[in-house]
């Protein structure tokens, strides 16, 4: 990540000397948004951002070229707290607020989408519907290990066929009086290769959605990883598959039945998605702004000429934007009062902004934007995976569209 203590040419150090508390927080808090913050939302956010430049950030291009998972982040990522930080601290969790939420996703993803991805799943995806539909049995049994990351978990919703329609599923579960009979498979799901834990959703013989919980180890149960990925590298994926397998009944989530269930989760780990991909952006900018200030041509910076103004111009607008944007919807989930729709809206202005503040930042960069030694091209790639998952760009428009006009045109 880019750091304004780094060198910079003499005409970049004069601008940073006069910016003064503008942005206080780095290059990027144009409206000044951490007068909106706490005290103890600030030190969230700077232990995250430590544990990031520590621990990501100097090896994630090497994990990323060489498509490499590193599973001891896993136990780091329990140790700082980045998992299930909204689940209450008697379960293991961090008992905070959704906008500390939200910035920790933001500093992850700031050091790479896939290791926010490896957070976000366990956190919003798997924690919180056993925390909030599982049984007191199921949240003592199981959340403790996964925040603490001595277990890592998956979410099996999207199938082979059946992606943006969920509830066209076909993984199926069977009534067998001592326990359930699991048939089917999932698509695309990430930390599943390395998962001990699996909540997955499947239709009963009434054709009812419900989510069960799955184990490393249960007979008939696999997790093929996907390879020859060109995005999310650093990130592990893979599929469920279910062939006769056998899962006692006390692993049903008693607390939740039918599609509510999985779009409530996926309500959580969207609302990470709209602070993470901020972070992308802020990373992309602050790394084009100062090789701007120090790349030379014609006598001078490359940021003093007008084009390259207008593009630093238009990314630090629209990040502010988005922050303004993210920052009112934590204290409506805060008051329990986000919707789905407004959650959706924010997840894909955020992947939005973020993708094209990428692109313009490649440019800024020139020939040096596609190389390992800067994070442009890296966070671009992940960025069309992040554009795509937890709802497509297309379907969260049409959310939008449904929500304003009361029309659906899903169907």
């Amino acid at each position: 990540m880019s750091s304004e203590a780094d060198v910079l040419s003499p005409q970049a150090k004069a601008h940073s000397a006069q910016r003064g508390s503008t942005n206080a927080a780095g290059f990027t808090d144009y409206f000044d948004l951490d007068g909106l913050l706490t005290e103890e939302h600030k030190l969230i956010r700077q232990s995250i951002r430590d544990f990031v430049k520590k621990e990501i950030s100097p090896n994630i291009e090497k994990w990323a070229q060489q498509a490499h998972f590193p599973s001891e982040i896993v136990r780091k990522f329990g140790d700082v707290g980045a998992f299930g930080p909204t689940i209450p601290t008697e379960y293991g969790g961090g008992g905070l607020d959704y906008i500390s939420y939200g910035l920790i996703m933001q500093e992850i993803e700031r050091g790479d989408s896939g290791m926010r991805s490896t957070a976000s799943v366990q956190g919003s995806l798997v924690m919180f519907p056993i925390y909030a539909y599982g049984s007191e049995e199921q949240r003592r049994k199981f959340l403790p290990k996964l925040a603490s990351g001595e277990w890592l978990g998956c979410f099996g919703l999207t199938e082979p066929d059946h992606g943006s329609n969920p509830g066209g599923m076909t993984t199926n579960i069977k009534d067998m009086g001592d326990y359930y009979l699991l048939n089917g498979a999932k698509l695309w799901i990430s930390n599943s290769p390395e998962c001990q834990v699996a909540v997955v959703w499947a239709k009963n013989e009434e054709g009812r959605i419900k989510g069960i919980i799955v184990e490393r180890g249960m007979e008939g149960f696999t997790t093929p990883e996907i390879h020859n990925k060109w995005s999310l590298r650093a990130s592990t994926t893979g599929e469920l598959v279910f062939d006769n397998v056998k899962v006692p009944k006390e692993n049903l989530l008693p607390g939740i039945d039918g599609l509510k269930g999985p779009l409530s989760c996926l309500d959580s780990a969207r609302f990470g998605i709209a602070w993470g991909a901020i972070g992308v952006a802020i990373d992309c900018y602050e790394s084009a702004l100062k090789y701007s200030l120090e790349r030379e041509q014609f006598g001078k910076p490359i940021g003093g000429f007008q084009l390259q103004q207008k593009k630093l111009a238009e990314m630090i607008t629209e990040i502010t934007k988005a922050q303004l944007m993210v920052w009112r919807l934590g204290v409506l989930k805060n008051e329990g009062k986000a919707t789905s729709a407004q959650i959706s809206m924010a997840k894909r202005n955020s992947v939005e902004i973020a993708l094209h503040i990428a692109r313009e930042a490649r440019q800024i960069h020139g020939g040096m934007g596609i190389t390992g030694e800067y994070p442009i091209m890296r966070h671009m790639m992940n960025l069309e995976s992040v554009i795509t998952y937890e709802g497509t760009h297309d379907i969260h428009l049409l959310i939008t569209g449904a929500d304003i006009t009361g029309i659906q045109a899903f169907k």
